[in-house]
């Protein structure tokens, strides 16, 4: 072997050294990019977790928006989880979970226009029916609206609720915050309120309406659906992206 040979092979060897010491540096600067960035982007969460939860005035018993409430629903028949006049021919059913945020910017920016137009001229009704997918107090939260709902205040429990939501699956929703929702939505026999929404014909109610939205392939909450004389059948609807949908699906139900 010429001596050119061996020194191009020597050359060659080095600059593989050199190439795989600047891989396995460049891996290591980037390894330290990515954990900083990740714990940036931890206690950016954090920090916006404690913040939210200092100031929003969830799971507070000193309730909000207890009189724009009642305006939004006064003189409309309400019946369980039901609003509207019995005779309407389209129902719309909603199905939520009272601790999804997504479901309280339905309540405050979409469900107003459904209210006030279709449900308002009997057109339509809206049958709320619980999702319980974000934590373990969704379950008790949907029972107090229904419990509520035996009483003729459904749709005040649920709305306020919604209102007065706190941070997402944070604990908020105990017993004397559910109990300060219905003093606020007006269950005038607090003692039944708490027997009913204890009972389990009223969870078994949480627990049926929670299956049919699995059966019927929701994923997320809200979700919508639509029965009418122009439908066959319940008609699912996903989650319709503004009040301008909802109120299309309902016309063609109609």
């Amino acid at each position: 072997m010429s001596g050119s040979t061996e020194r191009e092979k020597r050359r060659e060897q080095r600059l593989h050294e050199e190439t795989e010491v600047e891989r396995v540096t460049r891996r290591k600067r980037l390894t330290q990019l990515v954990s900083g960035a990740m714990f940036l982007a931890i206690v950016a969460v954090a920090v916006a977790i404690v913040v939210s939860q200092s100031q929003s005035s969830g799971g507070n018993t000193n309730l909000e928006d207890v009189g724009l409430v009642q305006k939004q629903l006064n003189g409309i028949p309400q019946e369980g989880a039901v609003l509207g006049y019995p005779k309407a021919k389209v129902t719309l059913i909603e199905f939520g979970d009272l601790q999804c945020p997504v479901c309280k910017a339905y309540s405050e920016q979409v469900i107003p226009q459904l209210i006030s137009g279709p449900v308002k001229s009997g057109k339509a009704r809206i049958d709320f029916h619980n999702y319980t997918i974000i934590g373990p107090q969704s379950t008790p939260a949907g029972a107090a609206a229904l419990a509520a709902g035996e009483q003729g205040r459904g749709w005040n429990y649920i709305e306020l609720f919604y209102r007065n939501q706190g941070p997402e699956d944070s604990g908020y929703a105990t017993d004397s915050f559910l109990k300060a929702i219905a003093k606020g939505a007006g269950v005038k026999n607090l003692a039944k309120w708490n027997a009913d929404r204890r009972s389990k014909r009223i969870l078994k109610q949480v627990s049926n309406t929670t299956g049919e939205a699995e059966r019927l392939g929701f994923t997320g909450t809200p979700s919508f659906a639509v029965l009418g004389p122009g439908t066959k059948g319940i008609e699912t609807l996903e989650t319709p992206g503004s009040a301008g949908a909802l109120e299309e699906a309902i016309e063609k139900a109609g």
